[in-house]
């Protein structure tokens, strides 16, 4: 089942279930996250619950995706209410294709020396799939921001004024929620663009955290499955309307250094990654990106990241316009 959320000005937010060409309305949740603790309260699958509330309602799902709607692609998953409620993270080094740009981003003194990436890769490789019911080796994690960096299929992602850059991460991202006991439950998959700073990465690998805290874009679609093994997909960059670079890429369980069960419990091992209420959007990494074949991407290059079975692609332009870096105003109480 694949699921949008979306926003008209006057009749404000709806849920809609993909049944192409067309999206049909929801007659009564009007985001992912109230479907989902619904869900759990009534002990019952978001997919259950919806088929109880398909509206007759259906609207033309190719002029929304195109913008030529009044109604708007949202983030395909957030809090409705309340931003700071929706961690965003991911985990690295989880492809070996990434390992591998990283290990290019970070060039040994030696030629043939292994930098802490390709060995944190390696890592994953010999232990993140560990057997059922044991814990495996744990992956590297960053932290990307709170819900008010997300944007939707359609908007632009921008290179803050502090920035060094910006380029297209293309990958899936878990989708969760936690319920009344702090537990946390799974809804579902999303395409995303995870977006990152890896000109400031490249400085020093020290660099990682603040690179990865910028915007990113998740959605159209939820996809609700619990099939994570093997997906294929392209990540492309337009520039002026025509092809500018394009990657096969590949992710899943059979493509990574780490099976989800073992990403996911070193997650929610943490106590205050539990937090009832709460929402998580979790990054499992990339296969493939621009940056790593040495494109730099421009304003109003766009950016396309499609995955065979995760709906319909997710589309960005990037806007660097930036302003001049200033200080912050630093208010003091004294």
């Amino acid at each position: 089942m694949r699921l949008v959320q979306l926003l008209h000005k006057d009749y404000g937010r709806k849920v809609a279930i993909v049944i192409e060409p067309k999206i049909v309305l929801l007659n009564k949740y009007t985001s992912v996250y109230d479907i989902a603790l619904a869900a759990i309260e009534k002990k019952t699958g978001i997919t259950a619950l919806t088929q109880n509330h398909i509206s007759n309602e259906g609207l033309d799902y190719e002029a929304i995706y195109k913008g030529e709607s009044e109604w708007k692609l949202l983030p395909s998953f957030d809090h409705p209410t309340d931003v700071t409620k929706v961690m965003l993270a991911g985990t690295g080094l989880t492809h070996k294709s990434s390992a591998e740009n990283r290990q290019k981003m970070h060039n040994a003194e030696t030629e043939n020396a292994m930098t802490d990436s390709m060995k944190m890769y390696l890592m994953g490789v010999k232990g993140g799939h560990p057997k059922s019911g044991s814990i495996g080796i744990q992956p590297e994690w960053f932290y990307k921001g709170n819900g008010s960096v997300l944007k939707a299929h359609n908007e632009a992602l921008s290179i803050p004024s502090y920035g060094n850059d910006g380029g297209e991460e293309p990958e899936v991202a878990g989708v969760y929620v936690i319920d009344t006991n702090g537990k946390p439950w799974r809804i579902g998959f999303t395409p995303c663009n995870e977006f990152s700073d890896h000109v400031m990465e490249r400085k020093n690998y020290l660099y990682l955290a603040p690179s990865k805290i910028r915007n990113c874009s998740v959605g159209p679609e939820l996809v609700v499955t619990n099939d994570f093994k093997d997906i294929s997909g392209k990540v492309s960059i337009l520039r002026d309307g025509d092809l500018h670079w394009e990657q096969t890429i590949k992710t899943g369980e059979d493509n990574m250094s780490h099976s989800l069960a073992n990403l996911e419990y070193h997650h929610f091992k943490y106590e205050n990654h539990c937090i009832p209420g709460t929402a998580h959007i979790h990054f499992f990494g990339a296969d493939a990106f621009s940056f790593g074949e040495q494109i730099t991407l421009k304003h109003n290059d766009t950016m396309i990241v499609e995955w065979i079975g995760m709906g319909r692609p997710i589309i960005n332009k990037l806007y660097n316009v930036r302003a001049e870096e200033k200080g912050i105003d630093m208010g003091v109480l004294k």
